[in-house]
C-alpha cells in the first residue's frame, strides 16, 4: 500500500494532539518554557538543513524570487484564513490560537528531508520506514505543540497527507522522468532551501521575528526548477 506510511504519519499527528490537549492544564510559564525549547530545537534542525546545500546562491535566488510568489499570492493570509474558517466551525473560544496552531504544526511537518524521502521511498520501493519514524517524531512534536497552541495542531494532518499522498503516489512513476542524479540533486537544494524556513519557524516561535513563512513556499518549487535548468544547461561550476 503507497500511502500506508501517510496514514500512520496523519495517524500519529492526530494521537500526538489527542494527548496533548489532556496536557493543557499545566502551568502557562511550563508551556512557555516548552514552546521555547521546541523553537530552539527547530532553529538547530533548521541550520542542520540549510548547510546540506551545494549551490547556496540557488537557495538565496530561491527564497528571493519565491518569497515575491508567495506574497503575490497571500499564501500565509489565506492559511490564516483556513485556519480562521476552522475556528468558527468548531467554535474556539482564543480567537487566532487554532489559525496559529494549524499553520505552524502544517509548516514544521510539511517542509523538511523526511516529507520528500519518505514519501520517495513510499511510492518508488514500497518502503515505508522513514515515514513510520518521522510518525514518531511528529507524534512527540504534536503532542507537545498541543499543550501549547491548543487543537489547531491536529487539523495539520490534512495538508500532511495531501503533501506526502501526492508525493508517493507521484513516485511510482517518477523513475520514468528523472533521473537519479538529478532526484539526488533535488532532494539536497530543496531540503537547504526548506531548512531556510525551518529557522524561521523557529524563530517566530521565540517571539524574535514574525517572518510570513508559509508566503516562502513557493522556494521550493523555484529551487527545483533552478537545479533542473542546471542539470541539463550547466553554468555553474
Amino acid at each position: 500500500m503507497v500511502l500506508l506510511g501517510t496514514v500512520i504519519n496523519c495517524v500519529s499527528i492526530v494521537i500526538g494532539t489527542l494527548f496533548g490537549m489532556f496536557m493543557q492544564r499545566i502551568p502557562e510559564r511550563v508551556k512557555t518554557t516548552v514552546l521555547q525549547g521546541i523553537g530552539l530545537s527547530v532553529f538547530i534542525l533548521g541550520i542542520q538543513m540549510g548547510l546540506k546545500s551545494e549551490q547556496f546562491i540557488l537557495v538565496i535566488l530561491s527564497l528571493a524570487l519565491g518569497g515575491i510568489l508567495g506574497e503575490l499570492w497571500g499564501i500565509d493570509d489565506k492559511l490564516n484564513l483556513l485556519g480562521k474558517w476552522l475556528e468558527n466551525k468548531i467554535g474556539a473560544k482564543d480567537e487566532g490560537a487554532v489559525a496559529k496552531g494549524f499553520v505552524t504544526a502544517t509548516l514544521i511537518f510539511v517542509i523538511g528531508a523526511m516529507a520528500i524521502l519518505g514519501a520517495l521511498d513510499s511510492g518508488l520501493r514500497n518502503d515505508h520506514n522513514i515515514l513510520f519514524t518521522k510518525s514518531i517524531l511528529d507524534g512527540f512534536t504534536s503532542f507537545v505543540l498541543a499543550t501549547t497552541l491548543g487543537v489547531g495542531v491536529i487539523f495539520s494532518a490534512i495538508p500532511v497527507f495531501i503533501y506526502q499522498g501526492s508525493l508517493a503516489i507521484f513516485a511510482t512513476q517518477i523513475d520514468k522522468w528523472i533521473p537519479p542524479k538529478l532526484m539526488e540533486l533535488l532532494i539536497i537544494e530543496i531540503t537547504a532551501t526548506g531548512g531556510i524556513m525551518i529557522i524561521a519557524i523557529g524563530l517566530n516561535m521565540l517571539g524574535i521575528t514574525k517572518i510570513r513563512v508559509a508566503n516562502m513556499l513557493p522556494s521550493l518549487l523555484v529551487v527545483s526548477l533552478f537545479v533542473t535548468v542546471l542539470y541539463f544547461w550547466p553554468i555553474l561550476p
